[in-house]
């Protein structure tokens, strides 16, 4: 069919393998800055970004499924979550749920790729324009989500290991896992204490909020992982070299960025709830 992406190899990579390392780092030199650039700017420049990366994740969710872009149904996701993004950047957030539901007439499997990013993407969105001081937050949760994955491929390729998920990821190991999450720790222990006037307890709160975010990112990376497993594909797409594709890069945040979002409302309404404390 047409699309259908790269076939998963037979044996798994070795932990010990740092042959993407440079990869990685050379993808890591141009997407941080423009990360960085997109969310102190905020408005319409970090908005065109998020929608970019929902309309991109959800070309490569459909791909998995044999959708690719020369397919109907394939373009009709891509704009679909596009519209999403869109609705939701011109502040219509009601608008932009009722096309996250109405995506069901695309099928069971593509609707589940709409729910997962659209909720992802609309997180994003929401913690930088809604909250107080957006900028920070999307900071906080980004650092730690990177720092997790960073962690974790260091420390799974220098100490190995017993495997955490074998049957759904042969790769990750339980020191990876460990490593990214002291990782993300130790970030939002950084984060707190940079912070003008940053209050006491303050790194207390950058570690434990931290260390819920690489959880929730940990959780995500497994999920897709599984997904891929599941659709017999290596990597979601091929657009950043080292990583693979966006759901390979930003899997993290498509459950930590909710979590993030859905505590901030339950904690403290419209400041998010790891930052409370840490100004």
């Amino acid at each position: 069919m047409q699309g259908q992406p790269e076939k998963r190899d037979s044996a798994p990579a070795k932990s010990g393998n740092w042959k993407d390392l440079r990869a990685r780092v050379l993808s890591a030199a141009v997407l941080v800055p423009l990360a960085g650039v997109c969310v102190w700017a905020g408005g319409l420049v970090y908005g065109a970004l998020i929608v970019l990366v929902m309309a991109g994740m959800a070309s490569e969710w459909a791909r998995m499924f044999g959708f690719g872009l020369r397919v109907r149904r394939g373009q009709l996701c891509m704009a679909w979550a596009a519209c999403m993004g869109i609705t939701a950047v011109a502040g219509h957030w009601g608008g932009a749920l009722l096309l996250m539901v109405a995506a069901g007439v695309l099928g069971p499997a593509l609707w589940a790729g709409q729910v997962a990013i659209g909720c992802a993407g609309l997180s994003l969105l929401w913690l930088r324009y809604m909250t107080d001081p957006g900028s920070g937050v999307v900071l906080f949760l980004v650092a730690c989500v990177a720092m997790s994955d960073t962690g974790a491929y260091m420390a799974g390729r220098i100490f190995g290991g017993p495997k955490l998920a074998p049957r759904i990821s042969p790769a990750k190991t339980w020191s990876g896992s460990i490593g990214g999450l002291l990782s993300a720790v130790v970030m939002g222990m950084v984060i707190a204490h940079f912070l003008p006037g940053a209050m006491p307890g303050a790194l207390w709160r950058g570690a434990v909020f931290g260390g819920l975010v690489a959880i929730a990112a940990q959780i995500g990376d497994l999920a897709e992982s599984a997904l891929k497993r599941a659709r017999g594909v290596k990597d979601s797409g091929t657009i950043l070299p080292g990583h693979g594709g966006l759901l390979d890069r930003f899997d993290g945040l498509l459950v930590a960025a909710p979590m993030a979002a859905l505590l901030s409302l339950w904690a403290v309404g419209r400041a998010a709830f790891w930052y409370v404390g840490l100004h």
